[in-house]
């Protein structure tokens, strides 16, 4: 395709056009509608969906519907520039250079360099094939389109050495159009192959195929698509017989994301025989095995199919869990937080859903596991002296207790440092949690708060990075085989006359819920029966279905949260824990 749509893309357009927009679901709302401008009371004016790039407005007195490609022409909006050359707006291919209508016979040089290339006389004839002018020893291609058209010339010196000759092995006309080679000679519209190089294409055409093209400046180049687009797109089916490198086929990843909507084979890798490309197999092993490597060429879907045989059978039970903690909160999960999950904890300020998130963290240190903290709200010591709470049973502990708690979790428990100020915290944090991740084993990760620059006001920009940045989250996890916290706020604006939370009162993007594996709250009851009572609330299990509630107890002196109320041990440092002091005057939880 010519243009591939990015969500950004409509972003962009929405800034273009200056009309304000915001998310919903799959949607990109706007505002008011730019070609019809409608000022009217109704919520959905026009929109342009996130997933597809279609628009639709909603007045039925305008109804406009399309695409970006539709959006660019009429509003003068960039997309790529592909799509400039393709509709050639602005007259963008006015520029290039135009030939005289001039055809050559091939030079005695040119020939005899291609014989000894495995390319006949006849072949260099049909293809023009000369040496140029006054430079006997630098091969001239022409490069026609389908009407006979001179668009592009290339040259290649015979007499080239890496390392020795000054200048390049390869150049080409300036300001000509890319266009591929060999499509003037191209003779029905059935089956296309294409090559990187125009030996290897014309080594093609000597093992008796038809149609033949090259591409004119190697693999990465794809500046030609747009002017090729149409006329590739009119054959059955296209055959990548690019280079192989590194046990792997040049030209494949492009063509394919250019031409994803035809039928595309690939020569097989085990065809090349250990050769680079058509011209070394033409040569060393002669016009049958090229024959045979186009007819054996396989299928290649979107790399986002595989075949189901081919995935590796895991056996769910066997993947590893960190236990929470809580018995009933295990059962519902089957044994604890799995492996390759992002969990969302969220709860209304105050009740304590941050200090359960670190009670978590001790748990996955009990278990053996290496842990990464960050938090959006807290200094660096204040965290440290949180999880020492939690870790050792009680408050203000004296130094070797500390010294005790940090022999427990030394060079085992990181902590995003909160001193350093970054201007876009988002991405460096993802890129650090990975690198921590890698680098310190890390297997459980809690994120708190990332919601907190949005508690005071609306931005949507930033609800869409949110929902894009938990999609990474959940892709981190699952690639790395990690657990991933992420603590949320609920929204000011939940019902709070009611208890009974909702997924969608989550702050921050609506997306988020959706995106991650488990959603858990934790709250203070409408009606406890304790100022210390508190509830755990499992409302999304993606993986095994089970939701529920059940009742739990906070100790202000441990910071810790107990199924039972009368026993809020834990055993974290390995040994008993001492006798908690009981007149500690403690203030509200700050979090």
């Amino acid at each position: 395709m010519i243009y591939e749509f990015k969500s950004e893309d409509a972003e962009r357009f929405a800034d273009h056009v200056g009309i304000r927009a915001r998310v919903k679901g799959d949607e990109l709302i706007f505002s008011s509608c730019p070609y019809c401008r409608s000022t009217t009371k109704s919520k959905e004016k026009f929109a342009i969906n996130l997933k597809t790039g279609k628009f639709q407005c909603f007045r039925a007195s305008c109804g406009m519907k399309g695409n970006m490609i539709t959006l660019s022409k009429d509003f003068d909006f960039q997309l790529s520039e592909e799509v400039d050359r393709y509709f050639n707006r602005n007259n963008w291919n006015g520029r290039f250079r135009k030939f005289k209508e001039t055809h050559k016979a091939s030079t005695d040089k040119a020939v005899e360099y291609m014989k000894n290339r495995g390319i006949s006389e006849a072949v260099c004839r049909e293809y023009e094939i000369t040496s140029k002018e006054g430079q006997p020893d630098v091969l001239v291609f022409p490069f026609y389109n389908e009407h006979g058209e001179l668009k592009f010339i290339k040259y290649r010196n015979t007499n080239y050495q890496k390392g020795i000759t000054k200048g390049s092995k390869e150049w080409c006309e300036s300001d000509c159009m890319p266009i591929l080679f060999g499509m003037k000679q191209c003779q029905d519209e059935k089956q296309l192959i294409i090559t990187e190089g125009q030996i290897d294409s014309l080594s093609v055409i000597e093992s008796g195929f038809k149609n033949a093209v090259s591409v004119p400046t190697g693999a990465q180049g794809s500046t030609w698509v747009p002017h090729c687009y149409d006329w590739v797109n009119k054959f059955e089916e296209i055959v990548i017989f690019g280079d192989c490198e590194k046990g792997k086929i040049t030209l494949v990843e492009m063509i394919q994301s250019r031409f994803s909507n035809k039928k595309i084979r690939v020569v097989r890798i085990e065809d090349y025989h250990g050769y680079k490309d058509a011209n070394e197999i033409l040569q060393n092993l002669g016009a049958s095995a090229i024959t045979a490597a186009i007819n054996n060429a396989q299928v290649i879907l979107s790399e986002r199919v595989i075949d189901m045989a081919s995935v590796e059978y895991r056996n769910f039970d066997e993947i590893p869990r960190i236990p929470t903690g809580f018995a009933q909160l295990d059962k519902l999960l089957k044994g604890g937080f799995m492996f390759g999950t992002v969990v969302l904890l969220t709860g209304k300020r105050g009740n304590g859903k941050s200090t359960v998130g670190s009670q978590f963290v001790c748990e996955a240190l009990k278990a053996g596991y290496n842990a990464f903290m960050y938090s959006g709200e807290l200094p660096n010591f204040w965290v440290k002296e949180w999880i020492d709470v939690q870790l050792y049973g009680k408050q203000r502990l004296t130094k070797s207790e500390i010294e005790r708690c940090e022999m427990l979790y030394r060079e085992r428990l990181y902590l995003y440092n909160n001193d350093i100020i970054e201007t876009d915290e988002m991405d460096d944090l993802l890129k650090i949690t990975a690198d921590t991740i890698i680098k310190r084993d890390i297997k459980f990760v809690v994120l708190d708060n990332l919601m907190t620059a949005l508690e005071s006001d609306y931005n949507e920009t930033l609800y869409r990075k949110q929902s894009n940045f938990v999609g990474q989250l959940a892709k981190l996890a699952k690639a790395l085989q990690v657990v991933i916290v992420l603590i949320a706020h609920p929204r000011k604006t939940s019902n709070t006359s009611r208890y009974e939370f909702d997924n969608d009162d989550v702050s921050g993007s609506a997306d988020i819920t959706n995106r991650v594996d488990t959603v858990i709250n934790y709250e203070r009851p409408k009606n406890a029966e304790s100022d210390n009572q508190r509830i755990l609330n499992v409302t999304k299990n993606r993986l095994w279905g089970y939701t529920g509630q059940f009742d739990v107890w906070y100790s202000d002196e441990s910071r810790r949260t107990s199924e039972d109320q009368n026993d809020f041990f834990k055993n974290y440092l390995g040994e008993k824990e001492d006798i908690w002091q009981q007149d500690t005057d403690l203030n509200d939880i700050p979090f």
